[in-house]
């Protein structure tokens, strides 16, 4: 077959997501000359409202969206039979122009734990501080301030923020802190920062702060609409890319196959989902999982595709009181009203003894090995969302009629299962993905999600706005039970008992955890950093075993979890990324 070569530049990217966008521009920083080319699958995000709008994030998740890819897991027994969807970021930019702008930051430890060298904390907490703006307090040493990315507390805050903290440091017995995010504490109650420049109200995404305000640029390109399938080798050296028009962004465009060389490097950057499938594509991967597409093997990688992470998302609507302040309610300016995300206060939790004790025994081996002697390590993230927020697994016609709710929402941060990510072709010949999430495979990992669910309820009852449950997006628990949902007339006094739950109660909410228990869409993990004998895709350079000129840079590469929203981490690896890159190339760093 016969391909059309466009051109020729000197780095070309396979993938234009976070960590290709702080990749690309800083590379083009440091270099003007250097011959950039981003290939995209989504669109362009440069001024859309969707994007730059933090009020409008939620739109990206509609059913009909385009500027996010819904990933199909394999339908799994630990989750009722359930086929989970896990959303990821599909525009230039990637998970930047479309998530939740929430600002979590995971321990030093997180890094130190990878194992790998150059990887360590103290080599990049440095770039931690050098990626951002902090505008939130002067003078704290663990953030920076001269940065592209700007933090800042957004516009108008919810009322239910400082009911979530109230009761958390009185009922809930825990402290409070100004800033959660310095890298190692938790367990304290605090404002949630934001993603958001705290001047102009827009959304700090990678895409607008490392590419297009390089405009000037002749040599940095962004191609968007083009889907890449493969990379083309020359003696395992990788000289080009394979693409074509995407359906989905162009679907009266170009479906025909074009190439265009890199004279020094090839970057896959697709993420989670797209680079080990592009690799497996190219004939890097497992034997059996080539065999069986008909791709011939160019490099034996087993771990392709393997060790995909994630975090566990439950949420849970409660009823709120008529005059609560919502995203939609309350007196506020039009800036203040756009520039927020709902999210204003959290706790990185970890449980103390008394619950501990009231945790199922499954998980506490897990707490024992992990958890016990790192006070740093959360084991969830609790939060009050000033809205209602329904489940992926629920359809959106299922949403109550209009009044106001808020609603908790709380993620596991370090979960034992893990799943994989591969390329497959159906009997008429068409490829498809081959995705297990892996969610809840392992049985210590529903443990801290139900008892989250006990305790979040407890939080929200005693909250100055609570008004009851919404009985329909909360566990169908026995009719008699302690614990039946309802509408209510006001909260309960701080001192009240806590819900009493039996074992049929408890076999309730597992079932309706397996039923709803979603992605935050945290995907990580499926082209790790680690020894090629440890199934490792890539080494502490990035670089893909077995083949020359080629890297991969995106938040696959994480061997591990980490204990937080993974947007800083993205950004943490393409600054890091990077670094590597004009070191091999022998530019200086500004």
């Amino acid at each position: 077959m016969s391909h059309t070569i466009l051109s020729e530049f000197d780095i070309v990217f396979a993938g234009g997501g976070t960590t290709a966008c702080v990749v690309a521009g800083r590379l083009a920083a440091y270099d003007p000359f250097l011959r950039i080319l981003i290939l995209e699958a989504g669109q362009h995000t440069l001024n859309k409202p969707i994007h730059v709008q933090p009020s409008q994030a939620l739109l990206n998740q509609e059913p009909t969206s385009t500027t996010v890819t819904f990933n199909i897991g394999n339908p799994s027994p630990h989750l009722n039979g359930r086929a989970p969807i896990v959303p990821s970021g599909r525009c230039v930019g990637g998970g930047s122009c479309v998530n939740f702008m929430v600002y979590t930051r995971a321990p030093a430890s997180d890094y130190d734990d990878w194992g790998v060298d150059g990887w360590e904390s103290e080599n990049l907490v440095p770039l931690l501080k050098k990626l951002e703006k902090y505008e939130v307090q002067p003078d704290r040493s663990t953030h920076g301030y001269d940065g592209p990315i700007k933090v800042s507390s957004g516009g108008r805050r919810t009322g239910i923020s400082n009911e979530f903290i109230q009761v958390g440091t009185t009922y809930h017995k825990r402290h409070y802190a100004d800033d959660t995010e310095d890298l190692e504490t938790c367990n304290t109650y605090s404002p949630s920062q934001k993603y958001i420049d705290g001047t102009t109200g827009r959304r700090s995404d990678a895409a607008h702060h490392y590419v297009y305000n390089q405009a000037y640029n002749p040599n940095l390109h962004v191609w968007d609409g083009k889907r890449v399938k493969r990379i083309i080798f020359e003696d395992k050296r990788a000289v080009g890319v394979e693409f074509t028009g995407d359906p989905v962004s162009c679907p009266d465009g170009n479906q025909s196959s074009s190439i265009v060389r890199a004279s020094k490097l090839v970057v896959v950057s697709a993420g989670a989902f797209g680079s080990p499938t592009i690799l497996e594509r190219s004939g890097i991967g497992a034997e059996a999982i080539l065999k069986q597409c008909g791709i011939e093997q160019l490099v034996n990688l087993p771990g392709v595709g393997e060790n995909y992470r994630d975090h566990y998302l439950v949420l849970v609507p409660y009823l709120a009181t008529d005059d609560v302040v919502t995203p939609s309610r309350g007196d506020s300016t039009l800036q203040e009203s756009l520039a927020q995300n709902g999210i204003d206060s959290k706790i990185k939790w970890r449980p103390d003894d008394e619950e501990l004790k009231a945790m199922s025994s499954a998980f506490r081996l897990r707490w024992k090995e992990f958890f016990q002697d790192r006070p740093d390590k959360a084991v969830a993230v609790f939060s009050p969302f000033a809205q209602y927020f329904s489940p992926l697994s629920r359809p959106r016609s299922s949403i109550p009629p209009t009044r106001n709710y808020m609603t908790a929402c709380y993620y596991t941060l370090y979960p034992v299962s893990a799943g994989s990510v591969h390329i497959n072709v159906t009997e008429d010949g068409k490829e498809r993905m081959d995705f297990n999430t892996g969610f809840l495979d392992d049985p210590s990992d529903i443990v801290p999600l139900n008892f989250g669910y006990k305790k979040t309820r407890e939080i929200f009852r005693r909250m100055a706005s609570y008004r009851g449950e919404v009985p329909a997006d909360h566990p169908n628990f026995p009719e008699g039970s302690a614990a039946a949902c309802r509408e209510a007339s006001g909260p309960v006094e701080l001192d009240a008992p806590d819900i009493v739950y039996t074992a049929e109660d408890d076999e309730v909410i597992d079932r309706f955890l397996r039923d709803i228990v979603q992605t935050p869409s945290h995907s990580l993990g499926t082209c790790a950093m680690k020894p090629e004998a440890d199934h490792g895709v890539v080494d502490a350079r990035l670089n893909v075993y077995g083949v020359s000129n080629l890297k991969v840079a995106d938040l696959s590469i994480s061997p591990l979890n980490v204990g937080a929203n993974t947007y800083s981490t993205a950004l943490l690896i393409g600054e890091r990324a990077a670094m590597i890159i004009a070191e091999d190339f022998g530019i200086g760093c500004i």
